[in-house]
């Protein structure tokens, strides 16, 4: 429940994202707190949990730091200010947009090539992209990515 409470205020309040995580991330432990018997088992219990997880945590941590250097990296080089220039005008424009994207995260992760995709339809379209444009984006990313990969992988 506090999880999905959690989804629902970064959705409405999403230039409060990190607010509400932190938000829902504390709600959590308190809940914790008030379930335990104790107030030393509750801690020791947060503690040995963040021990043993703590790669499944920096992973997304570093993974998400390393993509911001990638987006930092990609509109330092003045590419997104080139690209509208080339491609086309109108709905045409936005579509070959997509289909770059599509193409890009076919070589990249398809949370990068979202990524590059934001940060170039932030200079094509400068009075703003919408929301319906921006899941657009992340669908061409996410159907990028080659189905071959998960199809030769070998069980473990």
């Amino acid at each position: 429940m506090i999880f999905g409470l959690t989804l629902l205020g970064a959705a409405l309040l999403h230039h409060h994202a990190l607010g509400v995580a932190a938000a829902g991330l504390a709600a959590v432990i308190v809940l914790h707190f008030l379930d335990a018997p104790t107030f030393a088992t509750a801690a020791g219990e947060l503690v040995i949990h963040f021990s043993e997880e703590w790669i499944v945590l920096a992973n997304p941590l570093l993974l998400l730091l390393g993509l911001a250097v990638v987006s930092n990296q990609f509109e330092k080089s003045k590419l997104p200010e080139a690209i509208p220039s080339l491609l086309p005008d109108g709905g045409i424009g936005g579509l070959t947009l997509l289909a770059l994207v599509f193409c890009l995260s076919a070589f990249l992760d398809n949370i990068a090539g979202a990524i590059i995709g934001g940060v170039v339809a932030r200079h094509v379209f400068p009075h703003g992209v919408t929301i319906g444009f921006q899941a657009a984006i992340v669908s061409a990313a996410n159907a990028g990515v080659p189905a071959a990969s998960s199809a030769t992988r070998q069980p473990p």
